[in-house]
């Protein structure tokens, strides 16, 4: 806990508040008399109670806006104390007292955080030895697209590299970029080997590179169209050349595959120490389709931010989007989407609520712009013309950035995955949804029917606009279910923060070196 936490008394001014906030950095503020807490002020009580609510800073009393009655766990108790607590009331902070007096504060990302260092210490000698002084830091390398190249595989990279380096677990990473075919980017220092898509040549240099180079260990990010060839073939020549052991994150797994795409996913299950999945039914369809004994797969989540739980409407007015109903979809841009069906359920939502603004967050592909341009962005404009609800759809035709797509989410009263196929087995874009405790509907593809099954998000059915209008007009009008759809997705996603996700891929590694 914080010891000594700030304190107002139940008469001082709003202003008093703030100027502590301000001050000290901190966005929870206790009202206490004679250091008897009795309630708190936040940042969300600031908002909603002062500034939306046009309330004077010097005539407004601590006392008129903090929360109460004040949950309170006894100084004596345990972490497991306070974090049932935490999600019985639906709170992120606990005041602590000694009987009735106030000894300090603690919140719910200190507790995890403790919990976390519990879990290191006690339940994983492999991670015990890796952060002593004396332990062994691995080095990995990652074969993977990487940032500044705009792919969701990159940025899925970019974050799980930046979390693993965050626990201070391993040594230096170094990332084997894929390039696409002409293709040249301004990377950073992490880069160290670079692969032509198409250039068998470039894979056996990069193997070779890699052979002699520190790294310990590396991690293959797979998915067929990240590679050249036929089905991302090319990879098995890096793969043959390699000495190095290997762990496989698979982003794509085929329940029906073809004899050239089991071919390529024979080879690499064959050639890796182990391999994960990011759905648990990818662990049976590895076992049924590809003869893959299960105890050389794991199940380990995409990964998602930690990000807190906030009211729609403050961020709508913080991005210009109040009075509005906001429905979202964000993701890079292909005729995969499904997106043109989420369009076409609009006319009958939009009857119910004329306030509705569909936002289309995302640039196209840009392998699929090479291809085909902007066809697909052009036939869906041409679509929201034909239906005349260009009033309540709005592109953001760009590559958005983490900060802002997090803004947009927050913003959202319901986001949309219209997926048209079952195939898909990960979906970071359903992850960073349900991390922002998002009200979702969605096709029952792979990932999301393990999600589904545990009532953390609404279904409809595949390429079936009204099943999608039905959903959102049932969640629009049914406020209890709709909150109930939102606190669990964001309850289902806690497991699965970036944290918590690098760990369970810093054990792997090290257990594929029998350290």
């Amino acid at each position: 806990m914080r010891t000594k936490p700030p304190c107002v008394s139940p008469l001082d001014p709003v202003s008093t508040v703030l100027s502590h906030m301000m001050k000290e950095e901190i966005g929870a503020v206790i009202v206490a008399e004679d250091n008897r807490p009795i309630g708190i002020i936040t940042e969300k009580d600031m908002l909603i109670r002062v500034f939306h609510a046009g309330r004077d800073l010097i005539s407004t009393r601590a006392s008129e806006i903090m929360s109460e009655p004040l949950v309170t766990l006894d100084s004596q108790g345990s972490i497991k104390d306070g974090l049932d607590l935490i999600r019985e009331h639906d709170i992120k902070r606990l005041v602590v007292t000694d009987g009735e007096y106030l000894v300090g504060l603690t919140t719910e990302r200190r507790l995890l955080e403790i919990v976390h260092e519990q879990y290191i210490i006690q339940n994983s000698n492999r991670m015990n030895r890796v952060l002593s002084d004396n332990g062994i830091k691995i080095n990995v390398g990652y074969v993977s697209t990487f940032p500044p190249r705009q792919c969701g595989i990159a940025t899925y990279t970019y974050d799980i590299v930046d979390a693993i380096s965050r626990l201070y677990a391993t040594g230096q990473s170094g990332i084997i970029a894929i390039n696409d075919k002409g293709g040249f980017y301004d990377y950073s220092s992490l880069v160290k080997f670079q692969i032509d898509r198409e250039d068998t040549d470039s894979y056996r240099r990069a193997a070779e590179n890699v052979n002699n180079s520190e790294i310990d260990i590396v991690n293959l990010q797979f998915e067929f169209g990240l590679f050249g060839g036929v089905w991302g073939d090319n990879i098995i020549t890096f793969l043959e050349e390699l000495e190095k052991p290997v762990v496989t994150t698979l982003h794509t797994l085929l329940q029906e595959p073809g004899s050239e795409t089991k071919k390529v996913m024979d080879y690499i299950l064959d050639r890796s120490n182990f391999v994960t999945v990011m759905a648990k039914v990818g662990i049976k369809i590895l076992e049924n389709k590809y003869d893959t004994l299960p105890d050389s797969v794991r199940y380990i989540p995409h990964g998602c931010p930690n990000v807190p739980l906030l009211g729609c409407e403050t961020i709508k007015n913080v991005i210009g989007l109040n009075r509005r109903t906001v429905l979202s979809t964000f993701g890079l841009l292909s005729r995969g989407k499904g997106i043109e069906y989420a369009i076409q359920s609009l006319p009958s939502i939009i009857e119910k609520d004329p306030s509705v603004l569909y936002l289309i967050i995302g640039q196209t592909h840009p392998e699929v712009r090479k291809h085909e341009g902007e066809s697909y962005r052009l036939y869906l404009m041409d679509l929201i013309d034909k239906l005349g609800v260009n009033e309540n759809v709005r592109f953001v035709n760009r590559f958005v950035e983490k900060s802002e797509l997090i803004r947009f989410l927050q913003a959202t009263d319901i986001y949309i995955i219209p997926y048209p196929n079952r195939e898909q087995i990960s979906s970071g874009t359903l992850l960073y949804a349900l991390s922002t405790g998002k009200a979702i509907i969605s096709t029952p593809f792979l990932h999301a029917e393990e999600v589904m099954a545990q009532g953390a998000i609404k279904g409809c059915k595949f390429k079936d606009p009204d099943s999608i209008s039905d959903s959102v007009i049932e969640l629009l009008t049914d406020r209890s279910s709709h909150e109930e759809f939102q606190s669990r997705a964001y309850q289902y996603s806690r497991d699965m923060i970036w944290p918590n996700v690098a760990m369970k891929h810093v054990n792997l590694l090290y257990e594929a070196l029998d350290l």
